[in-house]
């Protein structure tokens, strides 16, 4: 198992944003993920920055570690222009980047670029998108030239040169729980995300939360098995605290070693835990943190 961190977007670079990128390396973490969002739930009325960029400036700071984001989606993105950052940021980064994509949901980068009186997309357009986004994206990054005329989305001669530093693209970690997502992990994806099951993440428990996952890798397995794939290529990464247990891994050593215990034996290959952040729904004891990452997976092997 891998142990990975998401590091919301709030710091600004000069006060304490590059240290935080910094000691995500330090610790030993597998990779360090951001969110892709304009704002976000609670976080929407204070300091938010953009993806790209602070992906762009945490690689010049960084030299080993894996950087991302969890996740992107068609929201407000167009996969022509987003194929050129991701090649540039892939570039920057030496190959160290991997693309968490999602369908997106409602909320703020669902309304944000909407005109007066235009309705957000209903879910089986945003699931017609996410097809076909996911789709074109693998087309612009692995061919030099590409001309595209879908339902949603066109491309007129989009030039991709010299193309991603990692071979033949940069991975895709697809977040989806759905048949359709799932498909499209099987067909697309080096990675499958999920956060859990979200119709019981308020009402359920952590048991209910393991058999919800069980579950979903199942689903996963049978989209492979559809597609002529081979489920074991695909990493399965879980994003905690959206699970009913929330931030619990993350109280002491010994409750995330439970936690990943767990999942490990449903096949889960890398658990992704939230930077602390005091006073929002991220927050946790930043020494416990540390611990978990510099102990949490020699004590899960000794477990």
């Amino acid at each position: 198992m891998r142990l990975s961190t998401v590091i919301l977007p709030i710091h600004r670079w000069s006060e304490g944003g590059r240290e935080v990128w910094q000691r995500a390396e330090e610790l030993g973490f597998h990779a360090a993920y951001t969110y892709d969002h304009l704002s976000w739930r609670s976080f929407r009325d204070g300091p938010w920055f953009g993806a790209v960029p602070t992906l762009t400036a945490a690689a010049t700071a960084t030299s080993r570690i894996r950087l991302g984001t969890l996740v992107t989606s068609p929201n407000f993105r167009h996969p022509v222009t987003l194929a050129k950052e991701l090649i540039s940021l892939d570039d920057v980064s030496g190959g160290r980047i991997t693309l968490g994509i999602g369908a997106g949901g409602v909320g703020f980068d669902a309304t944000a670029l909407l005109r007066e009186g235009e309705e957000p997309w209903r879910p089986r357009e945003r699931a017609d998108r996410f097809g076909e986004f996911v789709s074109l994206l693998d087309q612009l990054l692995t061919q030099d030239a590409v001309s595209y005329e879908g339902t949603h989305y066109a491309a007129r001669e989009a030039r991709n040169i010299p193309g991603c530093v990692q071979r033949p693209r940069l991975p895709f970690a697809v977040a989806a729980t759905g048949p359709r997502g799932l498909r499209l992990a099987a067909r697309y994806g080096q990675a499958w995300v999920t956060t859990g099951d979200p119709k019981i993440a308020d009402t359920g428990t952590p048991a209910d939360s393991v058999a919800a996952i069980g579950r979903q890798i199942e689903g996963l397995g049978e989209a492979c098995a559809e597609t002529g794939r081979d489920m074991a290529e695909l990493d399965k990464i879980l994003l905690t605290g959206f699970t009913p247990d929330r931030n619990r891994p993350l109280a002491s050593l010994d409750a995330f070693v439970d936690f990943a215990g767990a999942h490990a034996a449903l096949g889960v290959d890398e658990i992704v835990l939230h930077w602390p952040i005091p006073d929002s729904d991220f927050a946790a004891d930043l020494a416990v943190f540390e611990k978990i990452a510099a102990e949490g997976l020699a004590q899960l092997g000794a477990a």
